[in-house]
C-alpha cells in the first residue's frame, strides 16, 4: 500500500516549522505531497512559483517528498491525489479550533481522507511566517528560523 500524505499551507515564507513537520511526515506516508495553496484571500510576500522553488530547495535531499501548487478545495485535490492523510501542525491550542473545523469540513467533502494534527519541535513552537516575515521586514536575524535559500529570499524581498 502506497500512504500518500498532504501537508497543505500558504509556506509564506517556508520556515523551519514547516522544515520539521515535512519530516515527520515522512513517518506517517510512504510519500509526501506539500501543498502550496493558491488563496486568492491572502496578499503574498512571495508568490506561488516562488514559495515552490523555496520547498523544492528546502526538500531537495527528501526523495519521497514532492511540491505542487492547488486552488479550490483541498478535499478535491486530495482525491485527484490518491491522498488518504491530511497533515496540520498545531503550534498552540489556538491553532486547534480553526484546524479541527477544517478537518470535519474536509472530512464532509472527502470521507476517505483522515486529518492528523503534529506538534513542531519545542524550539520551533512559537515559529510562524507571519513573525519571520515581520522580523525579516525590520532587518532582523532569521537564520535561525528559516532554511538559508529563503533567508537569502528575505534578503532580496526586503533590501537587506
Amino acid at each position: 500500500m502506497n500512504r500518500i500524505a498532504i501537508y497543505p499551507g500558504s509556506f509564506d515564507p517556508p520556515t523551519r516549522g514547516h522544515e520539521d513537520l515535512i519530516r515527520r511526515c515522512l513517518a506517517l506516508a510512504d510519500r509526501v505531497i506539500v501543498a502550496v495553496a493558491e488563496n486568492v484571500a491572502k496578499e503574498p510576500l512571495f508568490t506561488v512559483p516562488e514559495r515552490v522553488a523555496l520547498l523544492e530547495t528546502i526538500v531537495d535531499e527528501m526523495p519521497f517528498v514532492t511540491i505542487e501548487s492547488f486552488r479550490g478545495l483541498l478535499a478535491d485535490f486530495a482525491r485527484e491525489r490518491n491522498a488518504s492523510v491530511v497533515v496540520r501542525g498545531l503550534r498552540a491550542a489556538g491553532d486547534f479550533e480553526y484546524e479541527l473545523q477544517m478537518a470535519l469540513m474536509n472530512r464532509q467533502l472527502n470521507p476517505a481522507l483522515e486529518t492528523v494534527f503534529l506538534a513542531p519541535a519545542n524550539h520551533l513552537t512559537y515559529v510562524s511566517s507571519t513573525l519571520v516575515r515581520e522580523v525579516a521586514m525590520f532587518g532582523g536575524d532569521v537564520s535561525q528560523l528559516v532554511h538559508p535559500a529563503v533567508g537569502e529570499a528575505l534578503a532580496d524581498r526586503f533590501g537587506s
